[in-house]
């Protein structure tokens, strides 16, 4: 059946290919009005004929897809068994270092890794080199800019593995020479899978269909239990507080806790310690990076694609000012606080913890001012756009608005938690009052946010609504100045560019607020991502729901926050390049 239909598809495509190349061959237009009645004509000439290669098209991609569904839910079954195995190994080894040590967790581990890389390794030197149909790509999947990032996250994780194989060998005299092999496999399996990732990424694999969701299930699940693995570690280093006492900082209980009959071999060990704590958000962002694209490729196996409906967006930052100037003020001005802050806290002086925080929540609460007030002018521009929907099936899409939804929990949960503490205590002074300022505005600023990065997400891009009006009226050129025809020589097609490259007023504020928000977003990831916890400095929480459960809380909700800002610059740069 599969080998039947993908030769079917390849036959219908052709016949439709070459019927669409021979009627343009034979009347290369001359101006706007003769492209316009051509392309009618190229779709009145054999109208039963199109129409028919169409649905046979069409009905063969149902087909495929009703016969891959019930595999789908096996592999998928594969994959949370596995999660759900990781989930637990790692939580034991965290909170009972007595029957499940960090040992039992990186050789699991070590043996996800291994088992990731083989699959990887035979898919790239068997399976994409004999499939046939490897032309069928979806040019949705793993853009330029989430390759760009998956390298720049990879090379610094790479990085902290450097940092913990030196570590781990100051150690090796007293401790198990599992801690060194773990990062020396990891360190391969960043390479192996960046390199997977960014040559594959975009495949819809018709061959060896099985084998691959099951690779992909395996690696899928592999990069969540390392980032769950990496999450867990992150928050015990930052949020460890070994008493009940509120007054006192968890910053200065962070390295207090220390393995006493097992010391370094050599005094930098501390300082590689400390520098790979550091690193961990960008591990951390790497481990998601690459399971949202294994996701995208197993959605994708056994996909029939049509390579020339994905329409090429360029970056372009012409005409955008006033949005990049204000959120590149906002980092410094965050970065400059962030400091500060960490500087006074670490201290573990009253007055001057007080004092970070309240410079804290000021600039806190400023950022998701600003970022409300102009998600609401996206908004207003959205009412105004007549942009139709995209109606095409787009996996990449939909894997973006449910990590964007379900990523905004973490961040909907931990504010949600301060606001009932807030004010079932009835709680005084300005502290307070601004900590409930920041948790409801945070509030208003998720759920605006939410709905104009979705919104932008399933609009048409400019141009190509642009294209379908100069398709469908011909004196388009007349009432649009911006669009101008370029006749290209040995082709009678036709494009469209910009005479003055001056976009409307509309396209040009929908880009200063995606990149006004774009670098807001940079900076409320950085300032959690490297250690601001004033869920743990501000203790109205803590006397609240107690240290056991309001620490729960954070280290689940928190880690979902900090993705969600990643994912959001990700995201507010593709509506960008598509305003």
């Amino acid at each position: 059946m599969n080998t039947l239909a993908r030769q079917m598809f390849r036959t219908c495509n052709k016949l439709f290919s070459r019927k669409t190349l021979n009627d343009v061959v034979e009347a290369p237009p001359s101006n706007i009005e003769t492209a316009a009645q051509m392309d009618n004509i190229q779709h009145l000439t054999s109208p039963s004929h199109n129409t028919s290669v169409r649905d046979s098209i069409h009905h063969i991609e149902e087909v495929m897809e009703r016969a891959h569904h019930g595999g789908g839910w096996l592999y998928g079954i594969i994959c949370i068994n596995i999660l759900i195995l990781g989930c637990a190994l790692v939580s034991g080894s965290a909170f009972n270092s007595v029957a499940i040590t960090a040992v039992h967790r990186h050789i699991f581990l070590i043996i996800l890794l291994l088992l990731t890389m083989s699959w990887m390794l035979f898919h790239t030197v068997f399976t994409s080199r004999k499939d046939e149909d490897a032309s069928f790509r979806d040019g949705h999947a793993g853009p330029a800019w989430l390759r760009a990032g998956l390298l720049l996250f990879g090379l610094l994780s790479l990085i902290m593995d450097i940092f913990k194989i030196a570590i781990a060998v100051g150690y090796l005299h007293c401790d198990s020479a599992v801690k060194v092999a773990f990062p020396v496999v990891q360190a391969v399996f960043l390479f192996v899978q960046t390199y997977f990732l960014w040559i594959h990424v975009k495949d819809c694999v018709q061959l060896h269909t099985h084998l691959t969701r099951c690779g992909l299930a395996l690696t899928l699940s592999t990069n969540l239990v390392v980032w769950m693995a990496a999450v867990t570690e992150e928050s015990l280093h930052q949020t460890d507080i070994p008493d009940l006492n509120y007054n006192v900082s968890p910053r200065m209980h962070r390295a207090s806790v220390v393995n006493k009959k097992c010391n370094c071999s050599y005094s930098a060990c501390n300082t590689f310690k400390e520098a790979s704590y550091y690193l961990y958000p960008f591990n951390i962002e790497y481990s998601l990076f690459a399971s949202a694209m294994a996701y995208v490729m197993w959605k994708n196996v056994g996909r029939l694609v049509d390579n020339h409906r994905h329409h090429k967006v360029k970056f372009r930052i012409k005409d955008v000012c006033l949005g990049p100037l204000t959120g590149v003020l906002l980092v410094v001005a965050g970065l400059a606080t962030f400091i500060a802050y960490e500087v006074d806290i670490e201290t573990g002086d009253v007055t001057k913890t007080d004092k970070a925080l309240l410079i804290h929540f000021i600039m806190n609460i400023v950022i998701v001012s600003m970022m409300s007030l102009s998600t609401v002018i996206g908004c207003i521009i959205y009412m105004l756009d007549h942009r139709e929907h995209a109606s095409e099936k787009n996996p990449t899409r939909s894997l973006d608005v449910g990590l964007l939804v379900g990523a905004s929990l973490g961040q909907f949960i931990i504010s949600y938690f301060t606001i009932v503490a807030v004010v079932a205590i009835e709680a005084r002074g300005y502290l307070n009052a601004l900590n409930l300022t920041w948790a409801l505005l945070t509030v208003l600023q998720l759920s605006l946010q939410n709905y104009f990065i979705i919104e932008g997400l399933h609009r048409e891009p400019f141009h190509v609504m642009q294209e379908a009006a100069l398709h469908t009226n011909p004196h388009a050129f007349q009432e649009n100045p911006e669009i101008i025809i370029v006749q290209e020589s040995h082709k009678s097609s036709y494009f469209l560019t910009s005479s003055c490259d001056k976009p409307s007023w509309k396209r040009r504020v929908l880009k200063e607020v995606c990149a006004f928000l774009l670098l807001a977003n940079i900076i409320l990831w950085i300032m959690p991502a490297f250690g601001a916890r004033p869920q743990f400095d501000h203790p109205i929480e803590i006397q609240f729901y107690k240290v056991s459960m309001w620490t729960a809380i954070v280290n689940i909700g928190l880690p979902f926050g900090i993705f969600y800002r990643m994912h959001s610059v990700a995201s507010l740069f593709e509506v960008y390049i598509m305003s």
